[in-house]
């Protein structure tokens, strides 16, 4: 938490709408979408790794069933 209040004081919002406009003159609006999902698809299988489930690996399913 500390560190998202720190990140926002140091990022108004000016600097983001910069930021922004930055991205989506340099990638185009047809590529943010996927961008995006690639980055959510990253987040995921990080939080899964540090959880310690591994998608695929059987017996995490089975687990899963069995409660």
């Amino acid at each position: 938490m500390i560190t998202n209040s720190i990140l926002l004081g140091i990022l108004g919002g000016q600097e983001i709408l910069i930021i922004a406009l930055i991205i989506l003159i340099l990638f185009g609006g047809r590529k943010i979408p996927e961008l995006m999902r690639g980055l959510g698809k990253g987040v995921k299988e990080f939080k899964d790794g540090v959880n310690g489930i591994d998608p695929d690996s059987d017996t995490s399913k089975k687990e899963d069933t069995k409660k």
